[in-house]
Protein backbone atom coordinates (compact mmCIF):
# COMPACT_ATOMS: atom_id res chain seq x y z
CA UNK A 1 0.00 0.00 0.00
CA UNK A 2 1.28 3.64 -0.80
CA UNK A 3 1.17 6.22 2.15
CA UNK A 4 -2.77 7.16 1.04
CA UNK A 5 -4.00 4.36 1.39
CA UNK A 6 -2.35 3.37 4.64
CA UNK A 7 -3.12 6.50 6.12
CA UNK A 8 -6.99 5.95 5.19
CA UNK A 9 -7.30 2.11 5.83
CA UNK A 10 -5.79 2.61 9.23
CA UNK A 11 -8.57 5.67 9.75
CA UNK A 12 -11.51 3.60 8.73
CA UNK A 13 -10.38 0.74 10.74
CA UNK A 14 -10.29 2.94 13.68
CA UNK A 15 -13.48 4.34 12.80
CA UNK A 16 -14.99 0.75 12.38
CA UNK A 17 -13.92 -0.11 16.05
CA UNK A 18 -15.03 3.47 17.68
CA UNK A 19 -18.39 2.36 16.57
CA UNK A 20 -18.52 -1.00 17.70
CA UNK A 21 -17.04 0.74 21.13
CA UNK A 22 -20.23 3.08 20.68
CA UNK A 23 -22.35 -0.22 20.55
CA UNK A 24 -21.69 -1.34 23.93
CA UNK A 25 -24.35 -1.29 26.21
CA UNK A 26 -23.77 -0.73 30.07
CA UNK A 27 -24.60 -4.28 30.83
CA UNK A 28 -21.76 -5.60 28.33
CA UNK A 29 -18.58 -3.93 29.65
CA UNK A 30 -17.73 -7.60 31.55
CA UNK A 31 -19.10 -9.47 28.79
CA UNK A 32 -16.81 -12.06 27.26
CA UNK A 33 -15.10 -11.67 24.20
CA UNK A 34 -13.63 -13.65 21.62
CA UNK A 35 -9.83 -13.31 23.32
CA UNK A 36 -10.63 -15.66 26.34
CA UNK A 37 -8.40 -13.74 28.64
CA UNK A 38 -10.43 -10.14 28.04
CA UNK A 39 -13.80 -8.70 28.66
CA UNK A 40 -14.93 -6.11 26.49
CA UNK A 41 -13.59 -3.74 28.95
CA UNK A 42 -10.53 -5.42 28.28
CA UNK A 43 -10.60 -5.51 24.80
CA UNK A 44 -11.72 -1.66 24.31
CA UNK A 45 -8.77 -0.91 26.62
CA UNK A 46 -5.97 -2.72 25.36
CA UNK A 47 -7.14 -0.68 21.75
CA UNK A 48 -6.86 2.41 23.24
CA UNK A 49 -4.27 1.79 24.84
CA UNK A 50 -2.36 1.11 22.17
CA UNK A 51 -4.02 3.95 19.98
CA UNK A 52 -2.19 6.50 23.47
CA UNK A 53 1.06 4.89 22.64
CA UNK A 54 1.21 6.61 19.01
CA UNK A 55 1.33 10.05 19.41
CA UNK A 56 4.59 9.28 22.26
CA UNK A 57 6.33 7.03 19.79
CA UNK A 58 5.21 8.45 15.96
CA UNK A 59 4.86 12.21 16.70
CA UNK A 60 7.43 12.45 20.47
CA UNK A 61 10.16 9.47 18.90
CA UNK A 62 9.84 7.93 22.31
CA UNK A 63 10.87 4.54 23.32
CA UNK A 64 8.99 1.67 24.56
CA UNK A 65 11.43 2.33 27.72
CA UNK A 66 10.72 6.06 28.01
CA UNK A 67 7.12 5.75 27.84
CA UNK A 68 7.58 2.65 30.53
CA UNK A 69 4.36 2.45 32.43
CA UNK A 70 2.42 5.49 31.56
CA UNK A 71 -0.71 3.87 30.07
CA UNK A 72 -0.43 0.48 32.49
CA UNK A 73 -4.10 -0.49 33.51
CA UNK A 74 -7.52 0.61 33.17
CA UNK A 75 -7.24 4.04 31.08
CA UNK A 76 -11.40 3.85 30.64
CA UNK A 77 -12.45 5.59 33.35
CA UNK A 78 -16.11 6.33 33.20
CA UNK A 79 -16.44 7.09 30.20
CA UNK A 80 -15.14 4.71 27.83
CA UNK A 81 -16.55 5.81 24.68
CA UNK A 82 -15.05 9.22 25.26
CA UNK A 83 -11.47 8.42 26.62
CA UNK A 84 -11.51 6.01 22.86
CA UNK A 85 -12.76 8.44 21.07
CA UNK A 86 -9.63 10.81 22.39
CA UNK A 87 -7.06 8.19 21.96
CA UNK A 88 -8.53 7.31 18.41
CA UNK A 89 -8.52 11.27 17.17
CA UNK A 90 -4.84 11.71 18.32
CA UNK A 91 -4.01 8.57 17.10
CA UNK A 92 -4.74 8.99 13.42
CA UNK A 93 -3.52 13.24 13.87
CA UNK A 94 -0.18 11.71 14.99
CA UNK A 95 -0.08 9.07 11.78
CA UNK A 96 -1.56 11.75 9.35
CA UNK A 97 1.45 14.52 10.47
CA UNK A 98 3.81 15.47 7.24
CA UNK A 99 6.63 12.92 7.16
CA UNK A 100 5.08 10.80 9.74
CA UNK A 101 4.92 7.63 8.46
CA UNK A 102 8.59 8.09 7.17
CA UNK A 103 9.89 7.89 10.82
CA UNK A 104 11.35 5.00 12.58
CA UNK A 105 9.06 3.55 15.85
CA UNK A 106 10.90 2.31 18.55
CA UNK A 107 8.85 -0.65 19.36
CA UNK A 108 9.07 -3.80 21.62
CA UNK A 109 10.26 -5.89 19.32
CA UNK A 110 12.74 -3.21 17.71
CA UNK A 111 12.97 -0.63 15.63
CA UNK A 112 10.08 -0.39 12.54
CA UNK A 113 9.57 2.22 9.74
CA UNK A 114 5.74 3.88 11.23
CA UNK A 115 4.69 2.60 8.36
CA UNK A 116 4.77 -0.44 9.07
CA UNK A 117 3.67 0.07 12.28
CA UNK A 118 0.45 2.03 11.11
CA UNK A 119 -0.91 -0.95 8.90
CA UNK A 120 -0.04 -3.41 12.09
CA UNK A 121 -2.45 -0.68 14.33
CA UNK A 122 -4.88 -1.30 10.94
CA UNK A 123 -5.02 -5.10 11.05
CA UNK A 124 -5.29 -4.86 15.06
CA UNK A 125 -8.27 -2.50 14.67
CA UNK A 126 -9.81 -4.53 12.16
CA UNK A 127 -9.23 -8.02 13.76
CA UNK A 128 -10.61 -6.55 17.49
CA UNK A 129 -13.40 -4.87 15.83
CA UNK A 130 -14.97 -8.44 15.17
CA UNK A 131 -14.03 -9.42 18.50
CA UNK A 132 -15.85 -6.78 19.82
CA UNK A 133 -18.46 -7.45 17.36
CA UNK A 134 -18.98 -10.39 18.27
CA UNK A 135 -19.16 -10.08 22.11
CA UNK A 136 -21.51 -7.38 21.91
CA UNK A 137 -23.96 -8.67 19.42
CA UNK A 138 -22.99 -5.95 16.69
CA UNK A 139 -22.77 -6.80 13.04
CA UNK A 140 -19.87 -9.25 12.79
CA UNK A 141 -19.73 -8.59 8.69
CA UNK A 142 -16.90 -6.10 8.08
CA UNK A 143 -16.12 -4.14 5.07
CA UNK A 144 -13.95 -6.52 2.28
CA UNK A 145 -11.50 -4.26 1.74
CA UNK A 146 -10.56 -4.02 5.56
CA UNK A 147 -10.45 -7.49 5.95
CA UNK A 148 -7.84 -8.26 2.89
CA UNK A 149 -5.83 -5.62 3.71
CA UNK A 150 -5.85 -6.61 7.18
CA UNK A 151 -4.60 -10.18 6.16
CA UNK A 152 -2.24 -8.98 3.37
CA UNK A 153 -1.06 -7.43 6.63
CA UNK A 154 -0.81 -10.45 8.71
CA UNK A 155 -0.35 -13.37 6.64
CA UNK A 156 3.80 -13.05 6.88
CA UNK A 157 4.09 -13.19 10.23
CA UNK A 158 0.77 -15.20 11.09
CA UNK A 159 3.11 -18.34 12.14
CA UNK A 160 5.34 -16.41 14.81
CA UNK A 161 2.03 -15.16 16.13
CA UNK A 162 0.88 -18.73 17.52
CA UNK A 163 3.97 -19.35 19.17
CA UNK A 164 3.86 -15.95 20.82
CA UNK A 165 1.11 -17.39 23.18
CA UNK A 166 -0.76 -14.08 22.65
CA UNK A 167 -3.06 -16.33 20.19
CA UNK A 168 -4.91 -19.43 20.07
CA UNK A 169 -3.32 -21.57 17.53
CA UNK A 170 -4.67 -20.88 13.50
CA UNK A 171 -7.95 -22.40 12.55
CA UNK A 172 -8.65 -24.14 9.48
CA UNK A 173 -10.91 -21.72 7.17
CA UNK A 174 -13.35 -23.35 5.28
CA UNK A 175 -13.20 -24.28 1.54
CA UNK A 176 -13.89 -20.71 -0.54
CA UNK A 177 -13.42 -18.37 2.78
CA UNK A 178 -13.63 -14.78 2.36
CA UNK A 179 -10.78 -12.53 3.57
CA UNK A 180 -12.19 -12.40 6.71
CA UNK A 181 -12.69 -15.43 7.77
CA UNK A 182 -9.17 -16.33 6.60
CA UNK A 183 -7.91 -13.81 8.79
CA UNK A 184 -9.81 -14.74 11.66
CA UNK A 185 -9.01 -18.14 10.92
CA UNK A 186 -5.35 -17.65 10.57
CA UNK A 187 -5.62 -15.69 14.47
CA UNK A 188 -7.02 -18.36 16.20
CA UNK A 189 -10.76 -17.15 15.56
CA UNK A 190 -14.00 -19.31 15.16
CA UNK A 191 -16.19 -17.15 12.62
Amino acid sequence: MNKDEILRTHGEAIELFGTRVHAVRDDQWDAPTPCTRWSVRDLVNHLTVEQLWVPRLVRDGATVAEVGADFDGDRLGEDPAAVWDRAAVAAVAAFSEPGALDRTVHLSYGSSGAAAYCTQMMADAVVHAWDLSRAVGAEERLPGHLATAALCEVEPYAAELGGSGLFAEPVEPPAGADDLTRLLCLLGRRP
